[in-house]
């Protein structure tokens, strides 16, 4: 089944987009259970922080719920509340921690704070003994990524202390990988060798270090639960797809004009495009305000970011605009590149991997970034 649902201005109530994100919730399952066979024994969860990485949460969760997830990851504690709503029975854990004050929250939406101070540690503690309930949540240890979680002393001073989290249960001890994109990093294995000697000196209790990377690096790092996110929406953090991702997104946008520029003739804003040649050019309505990012602009000379028109890749020329961009179409067929055509900018012909690699950046941010004025269609949705 293929159902549509409108976001943005220009989508609201009149369904006049021009250019679509098309978001492919089969797919989607098909890289959990791709996940979820490359931990196993581990137990798979999801990672569904920043709106399901910009796709849309309410169909991403409940996408994954029905391939089997039991499990997710959001960032904020809004998030959580947004995601109990969704999944009324799903385990949630909030990752970045409890904020001050947010105990009660957290108890009454039944979410899991990922507990990443003794401060933190106390304040839950705090709550459990206040209100009479033993209620669950995990402990974060910091393995060397320095972002968040308990410092060795930290977790030196709760081994020493076990009273300090027995008003609770742990149910589960996380940390993170810096360096799970880079298969080679010897990080990796410092990281994953310092977690095992905490572990060690922490009461027994379920333990993640695995994201996207570290599932497909390989059993040393999954544990008993991942938590992949990337992955699931198509895309390798390593740079070395090797096709059992299935691409879930992908991005066109409407072409508003095709014009012959003569040789010398500059294209968009600072003129760091010109022809060399006569050339056709098609104009295509997605910019930078769409979430299409401005590092993906080229100068004259540059063949590096490519759009595709009916499975032919063509060169991007040309700054980025705000609300439009251009391919240089001179070497298409005629009849391919028209007013109202479809130009592919993320998908089959197009890899997001490719996307991000062109832009200097990750395909988290590509995803992330992607804007409200597409008419977003969800293939695979559930009818209810």
């Amino acid at each position: 089944m293929i159902a549509e649902t409108m976001h943005g201005a220009a989508g609201r109530g009149h369904g006049y987009a021009e250019a679509t994100l098309a978001i492919d919730l089969d797919a989607l399952k098909a890289n959990f259970a791709t996940m979820a066979a490359r931990a196993h024994p581990a137990e798979c969860a999801a990672a569904v922080k920043c709106d399901g990485y910009g796709l849309g949460v309410e169909p991403v969760a409940r996408a994954l719920s029905g391939a089997g997830c039991r499990t997710f990851f959001v960032a904020l504690l809004d998030e959580g509340m947004v995601l109990r709503e969704i999944l009324p029975e799903a385990t949630i854990y909030v990752l970045n921690g409890l904020a001050p004050n947010t105990a009660p929250v957290h108890a009454a939406h039944r979410l899991r704070p990922v507990l990443g101070s003794l401060e933190e540690i106390a304040e839950w503690s705090a709550h459990c003994t206040a209100t009479g309930r033993r209620l669950e949540a995990a402990i974060h240890v910091d393995t060397g990524i320095n972002r968040l979680g308990l410092s060795e002393a930290d977790v030196a001073r709760l081994a020493s202390e076990p009273r300090l989290a027995e008003a609770f249960d742990v149910t589960l001890i996380i940390s993170h990988l810096a360096c799970s994109d880079q298969p080679d990093h010897p990080m990796n294995a410092r990281q994953a060798e310092r977690f095992d000697a905490l572990l060690a000196r922490l009461p027994p209790a379920p333990a993640s270090l695995a994201n996207s990377g570290g599932v497909l690096n390989g059993r040393r790092y999954t544990y008993d639960l991942v938590r992949p996110g990337i992955a699931l929406y198509g895309a390798d953090p390593r740079g070395r797809g090797d096709g059992s991702l299935k691409p879930v997104v992908r991005l066109t946008g409407r072409i508003l004009q095709v014009r012959t520029l003569a040789a010398g003739d500059c294209v968009g804003y600072g003129a760091t495009w010109r022809a060399t040649r006569p050339t056709r050019i098609a104009l295509v309505s997605v910019g930078y305000g769409d979430g299409y990012l401005r590092a993906l602009g080229t100068t004259t000379g540059e063949r590096r970011t490519m759009a595709a028109i009916g499975g032919h890749r063509v060169p991007v020329t040309g700054r980025i605009s705000m609300d439009t961009l251009a391919v240089d179409v001179t070497d298409l067929d005629s009849g391919l590149a028209v007013r109202g055509g479809e130009v592919e900018l993320i998908g089959d012909t197009v890899a997001l991997d490719e996307v991000a690699a062109w832009a200097g950046t990750i395909p988290y941010e590509v995803l992330t970034n992607l804007g409200s004025r597409y008419a977003r269609i969800y293939k695979g949705l559930d009818p209810d």
